[in-house]
């Protein structure tokens, strides 16, 4: 196996499967995944083997990866540790990316998804299943927006900020790097880093 077989996905769980098929359906030619799980070793996901721990990447002679893992700290960790491979960003044909979107090394954007012109997106992020990012968006490094969510123009998240399903965030609004909003939460003012907020209006 050789780095012209394909990518590396690190993340055989739910979150890694999601992460697949949308590498399937973009076409995207996947060499296995890795996964630290023992007990996950050898099984098939989605018709591709799970080949073993991530000290395999290397042996393999693969160069590029994305990782499926959708707990931001966990994302951020891994990626640190494995600073040397070439990280692979994609979009699913389902979802609507401008063509004037920036979308950072890692990042992946699943079926559903919109993603509106001039948004900049950081590395290893996730704008999960039908998530709206509108114009002029800002989100940082290893963010993650849950399935459902819902960001007005000018929204800003900081690094490793965290939204979870369905939750809302009004234009130009900033939420902190680390932050966690709630499921179903409408945020209507800045939130700080490390925050955090549920409710509606969110507190």
């Amino acid at each position: 196996m050789s780095s012209d077989t394909g990518i590396a996905l690190i993340g055989a769980g739910g979150h890694g499967k999601v992460v697949l098929s949308t590498l399937q359906v973009a076409e995207i030619p996947v060499a296995g995944l890795f996964d630290r799980d023992r007990e996950l070793w050898g099984r098939t996901v989605l018709g591709v083997e799970v080949v073993g721990s991530t000290e395999e990447i290397d042996r393999l002679g693969i160069a590029r990866a994305v990782v499926g893992i959708g707990d931001n700290r966990s994302r951020a960790n891994l990626v640190e540790e494995l600073s040397g491979l070439d990280w692979q960003a994609a979009a699913h044909p389902a979802a609507f990316v401008h063509r004037s979107v920036e979308l950072g090394a890692g990042s992946v954007v699943f079926a559903g998804a919109v993603v509106q012109p001039d948004t900049r997106i950081g590395t290893h992020a996730i704008v999960n299943t039908s998530a709206s990012v509108d114009h002029d968006g800002r989100l940082g490094d290893f963010v993650h927006v849950a399935p459902g969510c819902h960001l007005a123009g000018g929204v800003t998240l900081e690094t490793g900020a965290f939204l979870g399903v369905g939750c809302s965030v009004l234009p130009g609004l900033t939420i902190g790097a680390w932050a966690v909003v709630g499921a179903g939460a409408a945020v209507i003012r800045d939130v700080a880093p490390g925050a955090i907020v549920k409710g509606v209006p969110a507190r």
